[in-house]
């Protein structure tokens, strides 16, 4: 192809180039000034010749890399001059200010809006041309990418392109060696440019597009063309409207009739006929196949409606273990880790007529593999169980096929626990009892059998207790009773995960879940007497009836559990506690206290050994002192003197960055030990507490103690809380710092890299948006609503002693009520007005500014809320402020006719919302039961408190029949539904 830019500017830039690959960071920086100066003064030259180099670079790297810089160029922000003096660094993300989130959604202009026509032109001819004649499959591949951005973005700016939609048709047909490219290379980029941008082909004839894909679908040579027609097909399904997905019901067919040979060729590798040019095993191209096809599950389920039966004979040898009895136990060996003769561990019989494994995954193909093939597997199941948990429901005999086999494969998968590596690390039991459980959890919760366990929680929420605890409970009890620690492990793990989403059913059988759990704790393997405290932990959470009914069996081996040999069972038996303590009655708890905080203080142990003494441990034993204080209220006084000492000597030397843990829980802890207590017991302490407080507050930033703020916060409100108004002197030392967090704006940064690129940061969350890549600290946000969650406990605690803070707070709240990135501060700033209002009375420092300020803000935020449940909450405070303020006398004309429009507009738009679902399918809205119901009963409540300010201003105002009208649209039939289906 001829040049399209002079050979000096190619020149230039291939030099350019070669530098920013180099990794010498001084010549790499200066490669970048010198990319962002030419881009800013003639971006339509350099960008050009840098498509061109993609064509023309002698090597694959070098091609590569060019067409992935384009991409990246063409839809960022336009340089300027001055952005050279800082640039980007090609090695890691750098943050730009940026001055409102709001305007983060303006339209913003990017480097391929300012390139001329010709230009543009010029480069889709230089894209065309690499797609056809790329040699090298990687860097098609890359060419694939930008021309499917170029082409999404040209449409969504209102330019076509028709050569693009060409050339690709052309390209499916291809068969012999074209420029250096094979068919089979030719076909496959072009369904892949299908896939990244399906608009090509959705308004032609639906019987066209079909045939494309279709014949895509059945490629008889290549597995690389049929994957990339599936991408394809999947992404046309997902784009497609209601009218075009049911002229392509046929589509489904050829879809999953690609997964069969990929599938045999596992358990007869010679008879494979299809070839890959990428070296992967038939169990790894399955797996691509699978993961590709599941996102179609969760966007329309129904499109599978047809194929279940099919599905049902197919996935389960994907899916389910080979039975195997396993090594049997000795005195010698009575854990047992060897595998029986085919290489997989079993966790319990495999029930009569259950399908074995057809296709040996983990015995032909690496383990790994297998492994991922299977997890793969089973999201594709769980997927349409969770998008559509109706069709399972109703379909009784396919639906209870697939539920068995999906409860099977998690429990089969929970209970392959490897101890030679426990969760992808050496060393087995002895490792994991010394590991810090906060360190080791992440890669815990990552290994394959905590993915089954998530996989059976969600499988347990989508489905309900009535549809999956029977088939569950068919396996567990004998799990329970399974020589092999490993099954009895997961049986109780199993127990944990379900019962979140069964709770409601569980609860009828709590006795017999109960007599199962309780024997778990004498276990003789460890691993297996931790399973039993996560579970009674769980249950104590999701199921709180266990509490009241069961608690004299549960503390029964749950407090002799806080003296188990091993600190990770003794830890976790203390951390069970706290789930007990949030939920137990107090007179329940009061007999069992004194032998919980004696086990729990020799636990603390201070005296011992610090070369014995498990940091982790004395971090979980403090927390659950501070539940159990909360829990036990003024009966823990009598163990205060043993305990706050300890806590106040952690404060006061607890100084080092391995201690940071231990000493934010003691912080908690003391504060919750000081609600207990009551003032006239914590006084003498108080002093000392608060002085240790401010010297860490004032004490020198530590980066890495991201905690530290949300403590000292939660702290400070507790012993407000404790002291009452003997704490008014301490707010000159605390509320400059909880005034600032509380003003906090959103911290938002640019980030410059590919999004691959964007390093995870703590505290931060990334957003796509126009090609650009934002990250908003969450950590930031969540201190701001705690900042303001401290201010109503103050408020509420000191009331008039609160004035000198008044007008400062109000001015941070009254806008803070429109402050949409986090629920939490808006309910605090509606909780808080009144409270202020209130406080300037008490002290006479409220001002007819103040009122008017409030009140206007509170309408006019009324008037354009459309959250339910935050509506409930401004129209609670605008009424607890008007009542507050001497009632309707203080509201003037204007103020009323601003409510009564507010109201009217915020009732148009309920009862459209109530209309408009009640208008749609049943059977539409089967699996959206438990949020309609919620949604209904937030709009209930919203309608309630509405109605009480109408009822304010006239006892017989007209708005009262219009919420009772609205009111009445709303029908339960959700809420009804929901229970009956338990």
């Amino acid at each position: 192809m001829d040049p399209v830019v002079p050979p000096e500017i190619t020149a230039e830039l291939t030099q350019i180039l070669s530098n920013l690959v180099l990794g010498d960071n001084e010549i790499r920086s200066s490669a970048e000034k010198a990319v962002n100066e030419r881009l800013a003064h003639a971006p339509d030259l350099y960008l050009l010749a840098l498509a061109q180099f993609a064509i023309a670079a002698d090597t694959e790297v070098m091609r590569s890399f060019s067409l992935v810089l384009l991409r990246r160029l063409l839809f960022r922000s336009v340089p300027t001059p001055s952005m050279s003096n800082n640039a980007e660094s090609a090695s890691g993300s750098t943050t730009q200010p940026v001055p409102s989130f709001h305007s983060l959604s303006a339209p913003r202009l990017s480097l391929f809006d300012h390139l001329s026509t010709s230009a543009l032109t010029n480069l889709e001819r230089l894209l065309l041309h690499s797609l056809y004649h790329e040699p090298a499959a990687s860097v098609r591949r890359k060419t694939v990418d930008t021309i499917s951005d170029v082409a999404n973005q040209g449409m969504l700016r209102g330019r076509p392109w028709h050569a693009l939609q060409a050339q690709v048709f052309s390209m499916t047909q291809a068969s012999d060696v074209t420029n250096g490219v094979t068919g089979e290379g030719l076909r496959e980029s072009a369904y892949r440019v299908f896939a990244g941008c399906p608009n090509l082909v959705m308004d032609l004839q639906t019987d066209a597009v079909l045939g494309v894909l279709g014949k895509g679908l059945r490629d008889e040579r290549s597995i690389d063309v049929r994957y990339a027609a599936l991408l394809a097909s999947v992404a046309y399904l997902s784009h497609a409207d209601s009218h075009q997905l049911a002229q392509s019901l046929s589509l489904m067919y050829p879809i999953l009739d690609t997964l069969p040979p990929l599938a045999h060729a596992i358990s007869q590798p010679s008879s494979a006929t299809l070839t890959s040019a990428e070296d992967k095993t038939p169990t790894a191209h399955l797996q691509t196949f699978l993961v590709a096809l599941t996102p179609l599950c969760s966007a329309h389920p129904n499109l599978f409606h047809p194929h279940l039966s099919a599905l049902l004979t197919f996935l389960p040898p994907l899916l389910l273990a080979n039975t195997d009895p396993g090594p049997t136990p000795t005195v010698r060996a009575p854990y047992p880790t060897g595998l029986g003769g085919d290489g997989q561990p079993d966790s319990f019989s495999t029930p009569t007529g259950s399908p074995s494994r057809e296709f040996p995954v983990a015995e032909t193909e690496d383990e790994e593999e297998g492994q991922s093939l299977r997890l793969s597997a089973l999201e594709f199941m769980l997927s349409l169980c969770e998008a559509w948990p109706g069709m399972f429901k109703k379909s009784a005999n396919v639906g209870e096929g697939w539920i068995a086999v999906l409860v099977r494969a998690c429990l089969e998968g929970m209970a392959e626990l490897d101890e030679e590596s426990p969760y992808g690390t050496p060393g087995g039991l002895s490792q994991w009892l010394v590991d810090d459980p906060s360190i080791s959890s992440a890669a815990e919760n990552d290994s394959p059998p905590a993915l089954y366990e998530q996989s059976l929680d969600r499988l347990a929420c989508a489905m309900g207790g009535k549809v999956l605890l029977p088939p569950s409970f068919q396996y567990i009890p004998s799990m329970m009773a399974n020589y092999d620690w490993r099954s009895r492990h997961a049986g109780l793990m199993a127990i944990a995960a379900i019962a979140e989403g069964t709770g409601k059913v569980m609860a009828h059988e709590l006795g017999r879940v109960v007599e199962l759990v309780i024997p778990m704790f004498k276990d003789s393997h460890p691993r297996v007497r931790y399973a039993a405290c996560q579970c009674v932990g769980q249950l104590c959470t999701d199921i709180e009836d266990i509490i009241e009914q069961y608690h004299e069996q549960l503390f029964a081996v749950l407090i002799p559990a806080l003296e188990d040999a091993e600190p990770r069972v003794h830890s976790h038996a203390a951390a069970a506690l706290i789930n007990f303590c949030e939920g137990v009655e107090r007179d329940t708890l009061l007999p069992y206290l004194d032998p919980i905080v004696e086990r729990l203080l020799k636990l603390l142990n201070p005296d011992a050994d610090p070369t014995h003494v498990r940091r982790y441990v004395q971090e979980q034993v403090i927390t659950t002192l501070a539940m159990v204080a909360d829990a036990s209220e003024a009966t823990f006084a009598k163990y205060y003197h043993s305990i706050m000492p300890l806590l106040l000597n952690v404060l006061r030397n607890a100084s080092g960055a391995e201690h940071r843990k231990l000493r934010l829980k003691a912080m908690e802890c003391a504060g919750l030990i000081a609600i207990a207590v009551g003032r006239e017991i914590f006084r003498p302490d108080s002093n000392t507490l608060v002085e240790l407080l401010i010297r860490i507050q004032k004490s020198p930033l530590d980066p890495q103690d991201t905690q530290l703020s949300h403590y000292l916060m939660g702290t400070w409100a507790k012993i407000c809380q404790a002291m009452g108004p003997e704490f008014e002197p301490y707010l000159p030392a605390v509320m400059p710092d909880l005034l600032t967090t509380a003003s906090m704006k959103a911290d938002v940064s640019v980030y410059g890299e590919e999004e691959e690129k964007v390093e995870d940061r703590e505290g931060w969350e990334t957003v796509n948006m126009d090609g650009q890549t934002y990250g908003i600290r969450t950590a930031a946000i969540e201190e701001k609503c705690q900042a303001f969650e401290t201010m109503v406990i103050f408020v509420s605690t000191l009331n008039a002693r609160y004035a000198p803070y008044l007008a400062q707070s109000l001015e941070i709240t009254l806008p803070a009520l429109r402050f949409y990135f986090h629920d939490g501060v808006r309910e605090a700033c509606a909780l808080l007005l009144p409270m202020l209002l209130h406080c300037g009375q008490q002290s006479g420092t409220l001002t007819d500014q103040m009122i008017a300020a409030t009140l206007q803000q509170v309408i006019s935020v009324i008037s354009d809320e459309q959250d339910s449940t935050f509506l409930a909450s401004l129209y609670k405070a605008l009424d607890d402020c008007v009542k507050l303020l001497g009632g309707r006398s203080v509201l003037n004309a204007d103020y009323v006719n601003a409510i009564i429009q507010a109201t009217k507009r915020q009732l148009h738009t309920l009862a459209q919302k109530r209309r408009s679902r009640a208008a749609r399918p049943s059977s539409f809205l089967d699996d959206d039961r438990e949020d309609l119901a919620l949604l209904e009963e937030m709009e209930d409540f919203a309608l309630e408190e509405m109605a009480k300010v109408p009822s304010m201003l006239n006892s017989n105002h007209e708005l009262l029949v219009a919420i009772s009208s609205v009111k009445e649209l709303g029908t339960n039939q959700y809420q009804t539904e929901l229970e009956e289906d338990g």
